[in-house]
């Protein structure tokens, strides 16, 4: 398995543009729309997280939705169409559940440019084997744009909200695969066959039924690192990451790696001893699997190369999504 490797100077670049990054600033957006809304993670069914995920008899039902930029749409229809589904079933993979279907909206300047995204759509809902339902067309509109909502299940969650100080980070991410151009976009599951595919996803629900981890994330447009800062602030803690130990291809771009969006990426907390039986399920389908960091209790983000380090994001200084724990005041004590 490659790992990333970086210079002290190239370590200090790829610092700073994880702190400018644009998918962070996107992610910061999402608190800005949770505030307006009255939303947070101390509601009833917690919000910040990849799936809202609603108690229903003795599971949780999973519900999420994906809208994708008009500039994806329009420069790649049919591949939008097909991540339309693909993230979406991601999200529900995170958190420990299974895919029971899915909807789509789909807005296109007539039929033709609609097709290319409702053919992306198809193939993914046949490849990974989970039906689409219905949804909304608008076929009369001045530009493509698309959004995609997913049902899943879960007996036993992950969650955004769990984990804990002393836990270990593991990343899991396919290597097979190639970037498509021009975004960062790492495509690994449009050559894989079907049944590989919906076996990889089957792991995560599988690790949270085996109890081995309670905590994990579907890494997004916000990049493993911006994906860690999610994690950390909706479980109130701090992450620290050994850049060395990320999972990478061979001769990437570090600092392009660790703001793309793979097809299939994981961050997981869990214990220790936990850790290599987690390992193994994913190498055992040659998915590439690091413990690359830990859980602390400083509330920060931290980036490491040997003995240098870097901050990320500190979240006494600013919120990120909004939704980490509320912590009680003196007042509402007394």
């Amino acid at each position: 398995m490659s790992t990333l490797a970086l210079t002290p100077i190239a370590f200090e670049a790829v610092a700073a543009a994880l702190r400018a990054s644009r998918g962070m600033a996107a992610k910061a957006d999402i608190g800005i729309a949770a505030a307006r809304l009255g939303l947070s993670g101390a509601d009833a069914v917690a919000v910040g997280d990849d799936c809202a995920a609603i108690p229903d008899g003795d599971g949780f039902l999973l519900l999420a939705i994906e809208g994708f930029m008009n500039g994806f749409v329009a420069g790649d229809p049919w591949f939008a169409g097909w991540c339309g589904v693909m993230v979406n079933l991601s999200d529900i993979a995170a958190m420990g559940g299974r895919p029971v279907a899915v909807v789509d909206a789909v807005w296109a300047a007539g039929e033709a440019e609609a097709a290319p995204v409702l053919d992306g759509l198809r193939a993914a809902s046949e490849r990974f084997g989970v039906p689409i339902v219905g949804g909304h067309t608008n076929l009369d509109t001045d530009r493509g744009q698309l959004s995609v909502a997913v049902l899943g299940r879960a007996s036993r969650l992950l969650t955004s909200f769990d984990a804990r100080p002393g836990e270990t980070l593991i990343a899991t991410i396919d290597l097979r695969g190639r970037y498509r151009e021009p975004f960062s976009n790492w495509e690994a599951a449009l050559e894989a066959p079907a049944a590989r595919l919906r076996g990889d996803l089957e792991l995560l629900p599988l690790i949270a039924e085996a109890g081995l981890s309670r905590a994990a994330k579907d890494i997004s447009q916000g990049g493993l690192v911006g994906t860690a800062a999610m994690l950390a602030e909706c479980s109130g803690v701090g992450i620290e990451i050994d850049l060395s130990r990320v999972p990478a291809p061979e001769g990437v771009d570090p600092a392009r790696w660790l703001m793309s969006f793979p097809s299939y990426g994981y961050l997981l907390s869990a214990a220790a001893n936990d850790v290599p039986a987690i390992l193994s399920l994913f190498e055992g389908r040659g998915i590439a699997a690091s413990a690359i960091g830990a859980v602390t209790a400083d509330r920060r983000v931290t980036v490491t190369n040997g003995a240098a380090r870097e901050p990320i994001w500190d979240f006494a200084q600013r919120a990120l999504l909004g939704c980490g724990p509320v912590t009680a005041t003196a007042e509402d004590a007394a």
